[in-house]
């Protein structure tokens, strides 16, 4: 069952306050910034509905800021938003509501610095949950096929309240310019040079056969469909986690082809 059939229902609206709640009323036309008061770090930590609310909630709303940091919106970056949109399968009123999230984040007072400081306790420094957001909004940035100087920069300022170091951050670029979870990628018919393959591991073209075997495995289980729903991701999502998967299990066979293994 999609979450957000219970978040139309504020069925889970009471939980969460702060910035993520006050743009999820905006959103849902729901009132959700009740605060947090008295709520203990137990079973409301566990909560699945509030982890997968706060995530789209952030990503949609920080997708606007990102497509703003330049200044200007394009269409591309809008096309890129409305790609997710596809793969979550959203319904008319969902993404009427995505669409606001986007809008809100936009606006020249967004408070980024706030949203990713809950983001981060929501999703309760998960490191896969917040490695994807951060995919999805590296793929906002070179929605226009570049990134500008203050999109690279809102980035970096965004990592820094996720607590992703700036290494890290280049080499998820480096993924995504080798073709690493994009919205075009269609595993029927693309094809991953031998250069893209080790671009999309994140690793160097001297890494040792065992290290090399070590990222791969690691690499599939951060991005492994059952793994990140257990964790909060949405169901709608999984569409997203099975590509991804795909992606770097042919880049690993395409290396170990092209090493005789």
């Amino acid at each position: 069952m999609a979450w957000w059939g219970k978040a139309l229902g504020g069925a889970f609206g009471f939980l969460i306050g702060g910035p993520l709640g006050a743009l999820m009323g905006i959103a849902f036309g729901h009132s959700f910034d009740r605060g947090m008061s008295g709520l203990g770090s137990g079973e409301w930590a566990a909560d699945q509905e509030r982890i997968q609310a706060a995530f789209f909630t952030a990503t949609f709303s920080v997708m606007g800021y990102i497509a703003k940091a330049d200044g200007r919106v394009t269409r591309d970056e809008i096309r890129l938003a409305e790609a997710v949109m596809d793969k979550l399968g959203l319904n008319a009123e969902m993404r009427e509501s995505a669409k606001k999230l986007f809008g809100e984040g936009k606006a020249e007072d967004f408070p980024i610095d706030e949203v990713m400081q809950q983001f981060r306790r929501e999703t309760h420094r998960r490191t896969t949950l917040i490695q994807m957001f951060l995919e999805i909004q590296l793929q906002a940035a070179y929605a226009d096929g570049v990134m500008h100087p203050a999109e690279r920069e809102a980035l970096v300022r965004i990592c820094g309240h996720l607590g992703i170091p700036a290494a890290q951050l280049d080499r998820l670029e480096e993924m995504l310019r080798a073709g690493f979870g994009r919205s075009d990628y269609d595993p029927a018919t693309s094809k991953t040079s031998l250069e893209d393959a080790y671009h999309i591991l994140g690793v160097d073209k001297s890494v040792s056969d065992a290290e090399l075997k070590k990222t791969y495995r690691r690499l599939m289980s951060q991005h492994h469909p059952d793994k990140l729903v257990a964790k909060g991701l949405p169901e709608e999502m999984i569409q997203d986690a099975n590509e991804k998967t795909q992606q770097i299990k042919a880049a690993y066979e395409l290396i170990r082809k092209s090493r005789g293994a």
